[in-house]
């Protein structure tokens, strides 16, 4: 039994004489009790994932228990030996996962719509939206910064958040603290702005960076802090092991970590779909780096474990994990490394104390000094109820889910011909499931062998209802590297007075700018990944393109 802000806690236990098929519900929060209505929540996300169990049950004519589901996870397969391929798990795991995108996500079909952009944004379930709905409903919330009730009940609702939050990612409370943001990139940029460079440190980079880890480096400038940029190895797109060695060199001998720099790269590219090692955050810290890991496309569909892995800062946005709220993202920090960064300003709900009669403030000692404003807290309580959504139907369940899916995808799209034999697609990255998630970045070739314009396919995608995205993405690091761009050549344009993006392609000599990326998620099956080869083949197979009348880019 644990006490916390008035509240007795009593942990929690889901037991079954008989397992419902996964995904199964692996655990409740055990560290706070929850406030009445969120238990109510709770307890209806609960519920609607059992009832769709039971839909599987009741019209199945076969009982996919857990057992038979983990020995099907567990098989190694032709892609790589790591991934279950889809005769032997997916079409059992699949059948589950249709139920639910029926009960939870049927808007998809009722609308025609093949969604394709899970790591721009996850899809939010029925009941997620109904729990908000209830929880709005049902009880009064105020602005946190007051000690009135409606006050009081939500700041309750976000301290729980927090803790859940913590638990979730398997990190001590005493050692990390969770700062809400925006987004991902809000997270970035506190500890840009807060963090300390100097001449005497290095910020390290990697080629595969979103251009919101990128913009640390202005930053560092202003602070006359070198930067290094880490080269991915084409065609996989892994990160160059040997030469992120050398970029971790420290500038000067050092005593204590802290005098090093930031080294900063994502768990999984958001172009690519590439995982990269997480063995990288130790190694770093090992050389003296305080690490930032932009965990924004990794933790829908993996499990991220901060007692095994300890980045100093690591970053997400939730809408990108289960869809809703949007919004809200966040900055897990480890508190040691708190106390290291310096905010350029303060704000409201970040001190405790001001004076305009002198040149003074005081800001507070707990993570509210790194979140500027009123929170949002109607969302924030969302995050939780996020949460207990993924954590009843399992992120392992998620995971292998996702994988069966984007590795039955990755294998249409590899076998694409036209009619002569020439390929139609070039994929990028990792050509088996190895090292690589649930997301596909391609370029679609013509008979000639000439790439297709990416934004003959944004075009015509968006009118076959076809979410998928096109362009680089905000990663211009993978963009050069596909692309194969040198330095040499792109220094060339650094005065040009190029009127357009498309005159500064046409001078880089590229028929297209970007690629295509499709990702899949939750609520994907197989369908997805038919409708999109069958728009392929019945547009582009034997076809001959041209640029001519489209409209001109207006960035990358």
């Amino acid at each position: 039994m644990r006490k916390l802000d008035g509240l007795v806690c009593i942990p929690s236990d889901v037991t079954s004489t008989s397992p419902p098929p996964p995904p199964q519900f692996n655990h409740t929060f055990d560290l706070v009790c929850a406030p009445n209505d969120l238990r109510r929540e709770i307890k209806f996300v609960e519920t609607m994932v059992t009832r769709a169990s039971e839909a599987f049950l009741k019209d199945s004519d076969e009982n996919l228990d857990i057992a038979s589901f983990e020995s099907a996870s567990s098989r190694t397969s032709r892609r790589g030996g790591t991934e279950a391929t889809f005769v032997e798990h997916g079409e059992k795991d699949e059948m589950w996962f249709v139920r639910l995108r029926q009960a939870e996500y049927g808007y998809l079909d009722e609308q025609n719509q093949v969604y394709l952009d899970f790591t721009g944004a996850a899809l939010a379930a029925k009941s997620q939206l109904r729990a908000f709905q209830t929880r709005m409903a049902g009880e009064l919330y105020g602005n946190p910064h007051s000690q009135s009730p409606s006050s009081a009940a939500a700041t309750k609702l976000v301290d729980w958040t927090r803790t859940a939050v913590l638990e979730y990612l398997h990190a001590d409370p005493s050692e990390y603290a969770v700062i809400f943001t925006a987004n991902a990139t809000a997270a970035a940029k506190l500890v840009g702005e807060s963090y300390a460079f100097g001449p005497r440190r290095k910020l390290v980079l990697t080629f595969d960076n979103h251009n919101s880890i990128n913009g640390l480096r202005e930053y560092a400038k202003k602070r006359r802090c070198h930067t290094t940029y880490v080269p991915s190895v084409y065609p996989d797109l892994t990160i160059d092991h040997a030469a992120l060695q050398r970029a971790l060199e420290p500038r000067r001998r050092i005593l204590t970590r802290s005098f090093t720099g930031l080294f900063a790269f994502p768990a999984q590219s958001n172009f690519s779909g590439v995982r990269h090692p997480l063995d990288y955050v130790a190694m770093a810290q090992s050389r003296g780096f305080d690490v930032l890991l932009d965990a924004a496309a990794y933790v829908p569909t993996n499990e991220l474990n901060l007692s095994q892995v300890k980045p100093e800062f690591t970053i997400m946005s939730w809408y990108k994990m289960f869809g809703f709220p949007t919004g809200v993202g966040c900055l897990v920090a480890r508190k040691d490394a708190l106390k290291r960064l310096r905010r350029p300003w303060f704000s409201g709900g970040t001190i405790e104390a001001v004076s305009v009669g002198i040149p003074w403030h005081r800001m507070t000692l707990d993570e509210s000094a790194f979140e500027d404003g009123t929170l949002n807290f109607h969302g924030i309580p969302d995050v939780l109820i996020g949460l207990s959504w993924v954590n009843r139907i399992g992120m392992s369940s998620i995971h292998e889910h996702v994988q069966v899916i984007t590795a039955y995808g990755l294998d249409r799209l590899q076998q694409a011909r036209h009619s002569d034999g020439k390929p139609m697609i070039i994929v990028y990255g990792p050509a088996t499931m190895k090292h690589r998630g649930g997301t596909i970045s391609f370029n679609l070739l013509d008979q000639k062998g000439k790439m297709i314009d990416e934004r003959i396919i944004a075009e015509e995608s968006a009118d076959a209802n076809i979410s998928l995205r096109t362009g680089c993405f905000c990663n211009p690091g993978v963009g050069e590297n596909v692309f194969q761009l040198q330095v040499k050549t792109l220094r060339g344009l650094l005065w040009s007075r190029s009127p357009s993006i498309d005159e500064y392609i046409r001078l880089l000599g590229l028929s297209s700018a970007g690629a295509i990326r499709v990702s899949f998620g939750i609520a994907s099956t197989t369908r997805d990944a038919d409708a999109l080869m069958h728009f392929i083949y019945d547009k582009y197979r034997d076809r001959i393109t041209s640029s001519e009348g489209l409209a001109s880019r207006t960035r990358c």
